[in-house]
């Protein structure tokens, strides 16, 4: 996605948080483990959410909270990233957005409680305010359910049957584990608060390429394998990937996008192929 208009660039630094702080309620940024959805209702399906190209779900990516001042239909706002982490493919994006009045059906007029009081002790519902069930393994609406129970949904046959292979096959009788997500089957990206700050004035000659590969830290270690083994799927010489890895380069642990105005993304440091 080439940029729009220029204006001041965020950083957006991955940090570990609470599990409460992840949550819908909380109106997360974050990236990796399972969509914290703004709408409750007429969240995309398994045929929205699947790889144009090889037809296997996508993975959640990450999700910005992106209000806009002034107006009153979005008071809250947050666009969600998918991809396709499944070689040979790994090519398909897709960003979904959905917004809100203050005065809504799912969350309080107030701002939310800073205290952790929500806190299910990391345990994500899989059952929303609006009746529909999330999918066990991705977070994503599953309207599939497991044929011996009746009781564990999914979103499509894949991730009903990795969940059977790893677990679900032991506990499908035990209710207890029933409204409780899946074990992470390597599925999910790893999870972290995205925490923003504005950039610095630094120009890129000040940073070679080369030095984009001495990340520091495990988690910008584990996001920067995961993003660069899907570029090399698509092609070693995307021009676009390596202008974001080359802005990034500035501040290696960080995740770079825009700023939001009504007319939607400004700023974009390029993040798809």
């Amino acid at each position: 996605m080439a940029a729009g208009a220029a204006g001041p660039a965020e950083l957006g630094f991955a940090e570990e948080a609470p599990a409460w702080r992840l949550r819908s309620e909380q109106f997360p940024s974050k990236v990796g483990g399972r969509p914290a959805w703004l709408g409750l209702s007429e969240l995309p399906g398994p045929g929205a959410l699947a790889c144009a190209r090889c037809g296997r779900p996508l993975a959640f990516l990450l999700q910005v909270y992106a209000p806009l001042p002034g107006r009153d239909d979005a008071f809250h706002r947050s666009l969600f990233l998918f991809c396709c982490r499944e070689p040979p493919c790994c090519a398909g994006l897709r960003v979904f957005r959905n917004q809100l009045p203050r005065k809504n059906e799912f969350y309080s007029y107030e701002p939310p409680s800073e205290t952790g009081a929500s806190d299910t002790g990391g345990l994500v519902c899989l059952q929303l305010k609006s009746g529909a069930h999330l999918c066990r393994v991705c977070g994503c609406l599953g309207p599939k359910t497991c044929s011996r129970c009746r009781q564990a949904h999914y979103c499509s046959k894949e991730h009903q049957t990795l969940d059977w292979r790893l677990g679900h096959k032991q506990a499908c009788t035990e209710s207890d584990h029933l409204n409780q997500t899946a074990p992470d089957h390597n599925f999910l990206f790893p999870e972290f608060e995205i925490v923003t700050e504005a950039e610095d004035e630094i120009t890129p000659e000040a940073v070679e390429m080369e030095d984009y590969s001495e990340v520091t830290g495990s988690m910008g270690r584990i996001l920067e394998e995961e993003l660069d083994s899907m570029a090399r799927h698509e092609s070693k010489e995307d021009h676009i990937f390596q202008k974001f890895k080359s802005k990034i380069a500035l501040e290696p642990e960080q995740f770079q996008y825009c700023g939001f105005n009504e007319n939607g993304p400004h700023g974009l440091i390029y993040l798809n192929a």
